[in-house]
């Protein structure tokens, strides 16, 4: 079976699948950023291994046999599902493989931000760490004490709930609505916004989510509180989050993902010290990869036996 990672994996990861082909899968790795190579292997693909850069109608006409795009992570808003289906091709995802990863990096977010980790960085590599501008000792702060607001409550935010409160955060959550198995208090989303300190996304994008935080939303979020997306960056009006960093209410921001990606050069947000970036690798850990590989494998293995697909979307 031939199968498509379209992904620069990195040479550990390469060695990893190496020995895939004593169970009848033969992978080959493309660069989602090389489109000659992507195209000069759809016509003999039979499964792809997705990540992020967007499938459309016109990929899945050059792929004749193409049976199975496998997405390695939770969100298929990359993926034309509607193409999918009209040419019988299936669509899993593999939901929690990179909960624990994301919860962390999120939490990584949170404590930069805090901190101010990235001016103080760049401080102490020009050699002005230990002159730095006393202002700058009223934005420094600690996720004790504070409330903590997530939006959402699937598996990553289960995560990050457990470590939240071991460090002394008080923690709301927004949702479709209340869980009964969450200790944590439920809030609509406005009145979510308007009382937590920090404000972090974990939902899918949709046609109801996107542009979920607008300009309003933002604008009415507590004065002094921080952002952090892991999520999609589409989930936010990007020029107004900028505006809200620079003159308020928002303090600072920590964001994986962006609504263009890769994110533009003259991106305003760029330019604002008190945003922590990072290029959509939260889910980027030696150990996510190893259980998305096993996904990825039984599904392949599954498909060729005929039996159920994994999490399967389409």
């Amino acid at each position: 079976m031939k199968v498509l990672l379209h992904y620069n994996a990195g040479p550990d990861w390469r060695e990893d699948m190496k020995p895939l082909i004593e169970k009848g899968l033969e992978v080959a790795c493309c660069d989602e950023a090389d489109d000659a190579a992507f195209y000069a292997l759809l016509p003999e693909t039979e499964v792809i291994w997705h990540s992020l850069r967007p499938i459309a109608p016109g990929d899945i006409a050059k792929a004749p046999k193409l049976r199975l795009i496998q997405k390695i992570g939770v969100g298929v808003n990359t993926i034309d599902l509607e193409a999918a289906k009209a040419g019988n091709v299936a669509v899993c995802n593999m939901p929690g493989s990179n909960a624990q990863a994301v919860a962390e990096m999120t939490l990584l977010l949170m404590l930069a931000c805090l901190r101010r980790l990235p001016v103080i960085d760049d401080a102490v590599r020009r050699g002005a760490g230990w002159s730095l501008d006393p202002a700058m000792q009223d934005s420094y702060g600690e996720i004790s004490g504070r409330t903590v607001g997530l939006v959402g409550m699937g598996s990553i935010p289960r995560a990050l709930l457990l470590a939240l409160k071991g460090l002394g955060a008080r923690v709301v959550y927004t949702a479709h609505g209340p869980k009964p198995d969450v200790d944590a208090e439920y809030r609509a989303l406005d009145d979510l916004l308007a009382e937590a300190d920090i404000v972090s996304l974990h939902v899918p994008l949709t046609e109801e989510t996107a542009n979920l935080l607008n300009r309003g939303r933002l604008a009415a979020m507590r004065p002094g509180a921080i952002l952090i997306n892991t999520a999609r960056g589409a989930l936010v009006d990007q020029a107004a989050l900028a505006d809200a960093l620079r003159s308020g209410p928002l303090l600072g921001a920590g964001l994986d993902v962006f609504a263009r990606e890769p994110v533009a050069p003259d991106d305003p947000l760029l330019g604002l010290d008190n945003v922590v970036l990072s290029p959509h690798l939260a889910w980027l850990t030696k150990e996510t990869l190893a259980r998305s590989l096993a996904v990825a494998v039984e599904n392949c293995l599954r498909l060729r036996e005929g039996r159920e697909l994994f999490n399967r979307v389409v």
